[in-house]
């Protein structure tokens, strides 16, 4: 598949690549796709959620009324989980939520990623560029001028840089990596991925079937 070059005008250059067919245009695997989201999502979680339970509530632990003839259930102490007040039944502990995929799983979720995106023709090769400065205006013009200034977009640069990272930083619907960050997560989000011509190498390298 050839896609053209386009420079940070969003107008065509005389440039093309070529993108692998082993990455772009492979049988998508859903499931693949949707365990790595998964595993993505459940990465960003804390797990720091805890609710007391009865034996970490403060209160007497006096018996508060005599085992028998009161005519109704018997109870212990005011932390019952029972009472207003008391300790919580089966409450939420500390826990991690994070657990394992395999690397191949996980490199054919990407690809699949990718296909999907290619197929949609939400894939765009811009030159390599930087900023003098960081400046949130520039980059809004870069978006605009790529047809991509409404939508959800991901920035894939082949290198860190610290002043297109800045400019982009207070947009919403904007976000920027590096070719070896790209997650299954963030390409499915974004609604147009903008690949900087350096970085395409770098992630054929990373996503090709390692013998």
């Amino acid at each position: 598949m050839d896609i053209v070059v386009k420079n940070i005008s969003g107008k065509d250059t005389k440039k093309k690549v070529s993108l692998d067919k082993s990455i772009y245009e492979i049988e998508p695997n859903d499931h693949a796709i949707y365990l790595d989201v998964k595993q993505y999502l459940a990465n960003q979680r804390q797990g720091t959620h805890k609710a007391k339970e009865r034996g970490e509530v403060k209160g007497s632990t006096r018996k508060i009324k005599k085992q028998k003839g009161t005519g109704t259930a018997r109870a212990g102490d005011i932390k019952n989980p029972l009472f207003k007040g008391g300790g919580r039944v089966f409450g939420p502990r500390p826990r991690d939520y994070s657990f394992k995929l395999n690397i191949k799983q996980k490199r054919v979720a990407r690809k699949s990623a990718l296909t999907y995106k290619a197929k949609d023709g939400a894939i765009t090769v811009v030159e390599d560029f930087t900023f003098d400065t960081p400046g949130t205006k520039k980059y809004i013009d870069l978006l605009n001028n790529l047809e991509a200034g409404d939508k959800k977009s991901l920035l894939v640069l082949a290198e860190s840089n610290k002043n297109v990272y800045l400019s982009s930083r207070n947009l919403e619907k904007a976000k920027v990596v590096t070719a070896s960050q790209i997650n299954t997560y963030d390409l499915m989000n974004a609604s147009n991925i903008i690949v900087s011509e350096g970085s395409i190498e770098i992630i054929e390298n990373i996503l090709k079937e390692q013998k």
